[in-house]
This record gives structure tokens, sequence and C-alpha cells, in this order.
């Protein structure tokens, strides 16, 4: 099949390759014209496991193009993927503007039926609002009798494992008012179907209320779980345990109820915030929303809180070691990421940081270039080098299991601050270490 995909960020890349591997001939089409000529030489701009591999392969199979050219996009594909960004406006909703302005090229160029289909993290009534750009500009050119229809087909990609979701997928949401259009999207899908069928065919607005619901509810499992956290450091239980104690119940599960020092992230923070205003907006107060926005604003702080507690909000001098810059492992990511607010705060304090991540420095540099107080280093020994305490805010494996006695001899003050929970806290005292968790 012939397929085109505007936008070649993380979603759209992820489809883009993942269409092409199963052997549909696929065109990714974006308007940053130096992004495109970087992908088409096989560089690309996101770290995802196994993701350039795939890429490379598939353009050398001649199944993988990627072009700036909009005419050539829209004459390509009867399928019509919208994967580009919707960064949050003022107010919090989501900005719609390079959707729109897609679906507007989509229809200044189509000469011919196509499958629009919204790829993108979008509020409830965008399929609306996309028909109607492309019925509009259809009657300026005069094209009112061109067929098309309009699908809500949103993304449900974890980073860092992003291909085995696309390949493997939980389930295929299509939202369809129109059931021929059903019928092609479940023949577009059908490779990732052969064990089962996992293609959840709705109305488009169900389609669409469908993403944002998923990761609110994930959010609020992670929320719910670091307030209990704080609670059990007020009580003296141990969160750990408590998180063993309910997980083990079927109606629970253990997915998404670890705590630590907050979630990140291009998704979570940013869908929690859209439904919340999309509640607003027709006349609902979602307080469960705006509760787990606010609790995760809160958890963000909790290292500081700690660090604060333990040196009597004395920082000014000290240095701090920080393993994990990106908001999760196997990513690059630092939107909304908890070592964000961390390493301002101490670096406001009058600290210095020595940070290490395994992927995400060149993106630490990027957005905070030379800043005073910041120091980048190349791997988490280093970062150790003249520290006096260690902080750790992402859970990469390579954290998992440290050399405690080199740790103990290289942290002046003998101190760990771990905001997720790696270590038996027994463990780390008999190694002579001082350890701060979260909710133990």
């Amino acid at each position: 099949m012939k397929i085109t995909v505007f936008g070649s960020g993380y979603v759209g890349l992820v489809t883009g390759t993942c269409l092409a591997e199963v052997g549909n001939d696929v065109i990714c089409m974006d308007i940053d014209e130096t992004k495109i000529e970087k992908l088409k030489q096989g560089i690309i701009p996101i770290y995802e496991p196994g993701l350039e591999a795939m890429v490379k392969e598939n353009q050398e199979a001649g199944r993988l193009r990627f072009t700036a050219d909009v005419k050539e996009a829209v004459s390509h594909g009867l399928f019509q993927f919208i994967a580009v960004g919707t960064p949050p406006d003022e107010d919090g909703s989501a900005d719609l503007q390079y959707v729109l302005a897609v679906a507007k090229s989509i229809a200044q160029h189509m000469e011919g039926y196509r499958v629009v289909i919204d790829k993108s993290t979008v509020p409830v009534g965008t399929a609306d609002k996309v028909k109607e750009a492309i019925i509009h500009v259809l009657k300026e050119r005069g094209k009112n009798d061109l067929e098309f229809d309009v699908v809500s087909n949103p993304e449900f990609l974890k980073e860092g494992a992003a291909l085995d979701d696309f390949m493997k997928p939980d389930r295929i949401v299509v939202g369809t008012d129109n059931p021929r259009t059903a019928e092609l999207l479940k023949a577009l899908y059908a490779p990732f179907n052969r064990s089962r069928e996992r293609v959840i065919t709705m109305d488009i607005r169900s389609a669409e209320l469908t993403k944002y619901a998923a990761n609110a509810m994930l959010a609020t499992k992670i929320s719910f779980m670091n307030e209990l956290a704080n609670l059990a450091e007020k009580l003296g239980a141990d969160i750990e345990h408590v998180r063993q104690g309910i997980g083990s119940d079927s109606r629970i599960g253990y997915s998404f109820i670890y705590p630590g020092c907050g979630y990140g992230g291009s998704c979570f923070p940013k869908d929690v915030k859209a439904l919340e205003r999309t509640a607003k907006q027709v006349g609902y107060q979602a307080e469960l929303l705006n509760a787990v926005e606010n609790v995760n604003d809160r958890q963000k702080k909790r290292l500081f809180e700690k660090i604060q507690h333990h040196y009597n909000g004395n920082l000014k001098g000290k240095v701090f070691a920080i393993w994990g810059l990106s908001f999760k492992p196997n990513t690059d990511d630092m939107r909304e990421a908890p070592s964000r607010v961390l390493l301002e705060a101490l670096i406001d304090a009058g600290a210095t940081v020595r940070a290490y991540d395994p992927e995400a420095l060149e993106e630490a540099k990027r957005i905070y270039g030379n800043k005073k107080g910041l120091i980048y280093t190349d791997d988490q020994n280093e970062a150790l080098e003249n520290a006096d305490a260690l902080a750790i805010v992402t859970e990469w494996k390579q954290f998992r299991s440290p050399d405690f006695d080199y740790l103990s001899q290289n942290l002046r003050d003998k101190v760990i601050f771990d905001g997720r929970n790696m270590f038996e806290p027994a463990f780390v005292k008999q190694n002579g270490l001082a350890y701060y968790a979260i909710g133990r």
C-alpha cells in the first residue's frame, strides 16, 4: 500500500518506518529540509532503540523515502497520516495549528480519494476541524466532488519501546463513521494482527478521547503512588512493601505503581493538562485531573526538599553528581523531566551539578548550553569526581548495581538521594552511606 506520513518526529518516524517494515511504500514528509536531508543520509533526530537500523534497512530496500515536497507527498499515498506536534498552548490546551496546516496542504494538492488519518494526539472534535479545513480548501479550488474520509487512529507508543509497541500492539484504535474506511484500515493493519484481532473500531470522538483517557489513567496511577509514598514516609511505612502488597491484587497489577520523583516526557504532562482544559471548555470541572497534575508538580521537588533537609538548607558550594537526565530510560527526551527541576534548584541554591546520562547529554547541552554551575560528564564515575553527594533521577539499567565501596570512598559526604528507589536501604547503609529514597 502507498502511505504518506506528515511529520518525521517521534511518532511520524516510528509510524512510517514500521509500516515500511511490513512491505508498504512509505514517504515521510517534513517541512524541515535540514531534517529531511539528514534522514536521507540515515541520521535520525531522536534516540529510540533499534530505530536507526530499521530506517536504514527500509531506505536501502526502497520502501521508505523522505521528502520536503508537499505535492509529492500528497500525490503518493492513499493513506495520509498526520503525525505532527500538538504542543500545549498558553492555557494548556493542545495547539492544533500544525495539524490543521497539514489538513489544508492535503486539500490543496489532492486529486483523488484520500484517507486522512489523525495519528497526532488531539482533543475530541479535532477530526471535525480537519474535515472542515479540507472542505473549505476544496471549495476554494472548485474541487467539491473530491472524496475523502477523516479517521482518528491514536498512537500508543512508549518511548524506549516504540518499535515493539507498533509491531506488536495491545490494540489498534480506529475511529471512523464510514464502514468502508474501517475495512481499509483493517487491511492496512492486517500485518500486525496475525496472532489475534487487535483493531478496535469506534466512532471518531470516542477514539480521540481514548488516547487522552489512557494517558490520564496511567498518570493518575503514578501520582496516586507518589501520594502514598509521601504518606508512607510520615507513617513510618515502606512504600515498596505496600507496592508489592497492592500490586499482587490482579485488579490493580504492578504496572505504573512505582513511586518516584515524578513523571515527565512529551505525553503525560501535556495530555493531562489538555484533557483538563477540554473538560473546562464543556463546563465540567475535572478535579481528579487537576489533582494528578498538582501532585506530579509537587513530586518533582521532593528530591531537592530531601537534599535541603539533609544539609539544613545550606547548599552553597556543594557539588552534586546527578545520574540520569532523560525523563525515563532508553530515550534522550528531557521534556518535563524531573532532572531539570532538580538541577535548576540546586544551581539556584549555589551548588554545582556534575551531570551524566547515557543518551541525553547532547539534549541537555542543547537546553542549557554553558550554564554556570552545570558540568557535563562522559561517564557515571566521572560525575562523582569531587562530588559531595549523588542524586539518581532516571532508572537506567547501568545504575542498578554500582560499586558501593567506590561510592563510599568518592562521595565526600557519603550520601545518596535516590529518586527511583533503585536500592535496598539496608544494603546501602551497610556500605557506610546515608540513603534517602521515596516513601522508604
